[in-house]
């Protein structure tokens, strides 16, 4: 087990589209209980299996494994919450730390969204120009959440 602390923050512009190469991530819930979470992700040619525990801030339990692609489909197709998540996600190393920057499509299309994986929740950082808003502890941008309600649905 690890523990996951990890800060959202909405993206401003598109020059960070040009740092990186996209990678489609499908992503669906087994279970999008906020207490555990277990998500099925095809990322590139990896499969993964996720289990996380309830937030705490931004921290919580989390564990991880990889699974045959071919069997993270069947759960994506026939067993996952709906709709998937689907998304591009870019990777930007910016001043020792990685930004993933997630570009989302389908249901959710219009929101990026971008993640910074600390090993404390106060460990100071710099934050790049295209970085807005932080949202980690509002609870719409989920991606569990998503799949309930979808960021197209949204109102002002």
């Amino acid at each position: 087990m690890s523990i996951e602390i990890e800060r959202t923050f909405l993206v401003r512009g598109e020059e960070w589209k040009t740092w990186s190469k996209p990678v489609l991530l499908r992503q669906g819930y087994l279970s999008s209980a906020p207490e555990r979470v277990v998500r099925v992700r095809i990322e590139g040619d990896e499969a993964m299996l996720t289990i996380k525990g309830r937030n705490v801030g931004a921290a919580r339990n989390e564990w991880e494994y990889p699974i045959p692609i071919k069997d993270a489909s069947v759960l994506l197709d026939q067993l996952c919450e709906q709709p998937l998540i689907e998304k591009y996600r870019y990777r930007i190393e910016y001043r020792g730390f990685i930004w993933e920057i997630d570009e989302f499509f389908g249901e959710n299309t219009g929101l990026v969204v971008a993640e910074i994986e600390l090993q404390s929740e106060d460990q100071a950082f710099d934050k790049p120009d295209w970085i807005g808003d932080e949202v980690t502890h509002d609870p719409r941008y989920f991606n569990a959440n998503l799949i309930r309600h979808p960021y197209r649905n949204w109102q002002e």
